[in-house]
């Protein structure tokens, strides 16, 4: 299986959380982790599988994120089979009711950058995830890297 882990990370945290995925879909030689900025949009319908990750910046995947989700040529997905998770602040770590009614209308970034990579010809394969950090930079909450090693196993296992 050919795959990629394609991640955006301000603090961090995301690259880990990439990095754990990589490392649980299969063998460095056929999985790699790489930043959105090292990735040329043009060359992904060559995979088997696609994953992207970035944090949550206002209810949304980051720019740099998005800029790459947009940079994807309209079907080149076809065939791939994807996945998307971001990493965010957990809602019981806030006690913000405007915070919480906000996530409640707007969400996180792991289900746009899923409707986006399905909207460019991939098939999604699970549904989208969200891996938490404590506070705005970090670091991840401790378990998360083993829960997303878990999320990610069954996806190289269809390979």
């Amino acid at each position: 299986m050919k795959a990629i882990v394609v991640y955006d990370s301000v603090h961090g945290n995301t690259e880990q959380v990439a990095q754990a995925v990589a490392q649980a879909l299969g063998p460095a030689e056929d999985v790699e982790a790489r930043r959105v900025t090292e990735v040329d949009a043009e060359q992904l319908g060559d995979l088997d599988m696609l994953v992207m990750g970035a944090p949550t910046h206002a209810f949304q995947p980051s720019p740099a994120a998005r800029s790459f989700l947009k940079s994807i040529p309209a079907r080149s997905l076809e065939g791939v089979r994807v996945a998307a998770f971001d990493t965010r602040i957990s809602m019981e770590d806030t006690d913000s009711a405007i915070l919480s009614f906000m996530v409640k209308l707007f969400g996180y970034a792991a289900k746009p950058i899923a409707d986006r990579l399905k909207k460019k010809g991939g098939e999604l394969v699970v549904p989208p995830e969200g891996f938490f950090v404590k506070g705005t930079e970090g670091p991840l909450k401790e378990g998360e890297l083993e829960r997303a090693k878990d999320w990610a196993r069954p996806m190289g296992a269809t390979g």
